[in-house]
Order: structure tokens, then C-alpha cells, then sequence
């Protein structure tokens, strides 16, 4: 039977999502679990994609097989009392066996939260501790020029070698917090991203909130189709992938249930 799971992590103490050799990663830690549940015969998990050391997660996707008989209610709470308190299972569900976690995706929503006030070691494992001021507006008229489809070359890793770099953004926008007006959140819902993307156009945000560049700038960086123009890669811990979206209804809407 092949299940689909919907569930957050805490990035900040592992080595990124995907499995690697002797790194503490979420992609190990479900595997592991699966595999006891599945009375020891191995399990491959399958997810909507990696996200990177530190980066966190509120509504990741992820299938797998397995070969015993189990429900998805009993099965969501085996995995939530072997896995570690860091990753949390919020819903399990049975889906036909040619779904792909990975494959099926329409579109992802990334968040990132930066904080502009005093810097808080509460949250510094959670949200990027700028403890600057930014030009909020330079930033919002910034965020426009990305909307719609382009080619992100100049947003992705370096030596990341693609066939194509071109992706859509459908919507970008800042908010503020109504109880902290030093806390904002810039929000990604787009078809698909690179490595890095977020990261990387949250750094050139950075600059444009710094003054260092202008907001029409963003337009020479996406046709330079260079690295090197975007600036800097902004910090993971302020990251999140929000939402993971597939083909059931529209795409602003989470579309979490897949007929089996």
C-alpha cells in the first residue's frame, strides 16, 4: 500500500532533508521508523522535495510503501511515537500506487521571516536575525518584478547545471506582523524552485532593503542569467516550506486529498 504523509520539522538540528552518510537528516530519521513499523523490510520515502540544513518545514509531502497491513490513523500514530520530537506526522493518507510525491506537484509556497528589531536567541534558530531596519517599500516593489515566469539562473547554485532554469512565480508578497511590526514574513507560491531560489532572492531583497541596490534591478539580474549578479544567499534558518499543492483544485488551495 502506498501512503501519502503531510508533516513539519525543526531544521535546525539536522543536516538538511535528504538521507546522506553519517549526518543526522529527516529523510534518515523517517526511514529508520519506517522500516521498524514495516517489521524491518526497508522503506524508501519519497518526498515533494530536500529542503537544506536548518531550513524547517510546516506542511512537507512525502509517499512510501509498505508491505504490511495497516490503517493510516493507526499508522500516523506509530510514526509520531517512534520519530523524534522535531518532525511531527499531521496526516496520513492511502493514495493510488502511481502517485508521486515528487513528480505530481503543481505547485510549493516557501516562507521566509526576518526579524528588523533587537535581536531575540529564543528565535534564533527559527527567524533571520537582521536587527536592521529595511525599506519595506523598496522590497514590496521588488517583489513584483519576480511574479510571473522567468528564467532564475541567476538564483540558483552556482554549479547547479539544469536543462532549464526557467520557473513561475504566481504570487511574492511582504507581510508584517499585526503584534510585531519588527517581524516580517516574505512569502514564494510558485510552480517549482531551484536550489537556493528563495534563499538567493531573499538576499538580493536584503540589498534592495539596504539601499545598496534599486528595486528595478531585479530585472537586469533575471536576464543576466549570472550568479554572480544576485548578490548574497541569505541565511536557511529563516526558511520554511509552507504548503505543498497537487493537481486536485486550485492551486491557491491546499489540495491534500488524492483518490486511492
Amino acid at each position: 500500500m502506498r501512503y501519502l504523509i503531510t508533516f513539519a520539522y525543526d531544521g535546525s538540528k539536522y543536516s538538511g532533508y535528504q538521507k546522506q552518510p553519517d549526518v543526522k537528516t529527516v529523510q534518515g530519521e523517517l526511514e529508520r521508523v519506517l522500516t521498524t513499523i514495516n517489521n524491518n523490510q526497508d522503506v524508501l520515502v519519497s518526498a515533494s522535495g530536500r529542503t537544506d540544513a536548518g531550513v524547517h518545514a510546516l506542511n512537507q509531502k512525502a509517499h512510501f510503501d509498505l508491505t504490511i497491513d495497516i490503517t493510516a490513523d493507526k499508522l500516523k500514530l506509530a510514526l509520531n511515537s517512534l520519530l523524534p520530537k522535531d518532525i511531527y506526522v499531521k496526516v496520513v493518507e492511502e493514495v493510488s500506487s502511481d502517485f508521486h510525491a515528487r513528480f505530481n506537484v503543481k505547485a510549493k509556497e516557501y516562507i521566509y521571516k526576518i526579524n528588523m528589531g533587537e535581536y531575540n536567541p529564543i528565535e534564533k534558530d527559527y527567524i533571520y536575525q537582521y536587527n536592521k531596519k529595511l525599506d519595506i517599500e523598496a522590497i514590496e516593489k521588488a517583489l513584483i518584478l519576480f511574479q510571473g515566469t522567468h528564467d532564475f539562473k541567476s538564483f540558483t547554485k552556482a554549479n547547479d547545471e539544469k536543462d532549464d532554469y526557467v520557473r513561475t512565480i504566481v504570487r511574492a508578497k511582504l507581510e508584517i506582523d499585526g503584534n510585531n511590526p519588527q517581524l516580517i514574513t516574505i512569502s514564494f507560491l510558485g510552480t517549482g524552485f531551484l536550489r537556493y531560489m528563495v534563499r538567493n532572492i531573499v538576499g538580493l531583497l536584503i540589498e534592495i532593503g539596504e539601499g545598496k541596490r534599486l528595486s528595478s534591478q531585479v530585472v537586469d539580474v533575471l536576464e543576466a542569467c549570472d550568479r554572480r549578479c544576485a548578490g548574497i544567499t541569505a541565511r536557511p534558518e529563516g526558511l520554511y516550506l509552507k504548503d505543498v499543492y497537487y493537481e486536485n483544485g486550485n492551486i491557491l488551495e491546499k489540495s491534500p486529498s488524492i483518490s486511492s
